[in-house]
């Protein structure tokens, strides 16, 4: 089985906003992570029209309050005998007015914590993996990278073009 999974995360600053998710098909246990979920059968081509429809439906925020929306990550891991195949966007805020607290997310908590305390946070395993490889390596490139999970981490190749 193949599992396709979108995950953004918004930066403001030096906060990254951040769900505490309580319950799902996927993790086994409450954690913090980006905001995103699965594909619908029509977005199995756009990882970015998937990514932005959860961050409307968690969050009820829109692309209009973003800037540089970029696919950074796509990570492979064997889970439970299916592929799961995760998109990571990063992007940052651009309506420096958005109020979280008016997010009606039902998906669990929302909040903005500074990045240097976020990476210490319990995530997913290829979640976590990405979030440290991006704020220590990739946002000084414009790179996107294939991440295969492994136990003991994810092995990280640039995807160039050529």
């Amino acid at each position: 089985m193949l599992r396709n999974m979108t995950t953004i995360y918004i930066i403001n600053d030096d906060e990254v906003l951040l769900l505490y998710r309580i319950g799902s098909r996927v993790l086994t246990h409450s954690s913090w992570c980006g905001i995103g979920g699965h594909f619908e059968a029509n977005e199995l081509n756009n990882p970015r029209a998937c990514v932005l429809r959860e961050l409307n439906e968690e969050t009820q925020i829109k692309e209009s309050d973003l800037k540089d929306i970029k696919l950074r990550y796509i990570t492979l891991r064997n889970k439970n005998n299916e592929i799961r195949q995760n998109y990571y966007f990063f992007a940052n805020l651009k309506n420096k007015n958005l109020d979280i607290t008016k997010c009606n997310c039902n998906e669990g908590k929302l909040k903005w914590i500074n990045i240097n305390e976020a990476i210490k946070l319990d995530m997913p395993y290829t979640a976590k993996y990405c979030f440290e490889h991006y704020f220590n390596i990739g946002k000084n490139t414009d790179l996107i990278y294939s991440g295969a999970a492994a136990k003991t981490g994810i092995d990280f190749i640039a995807l160039n073009d050529f």
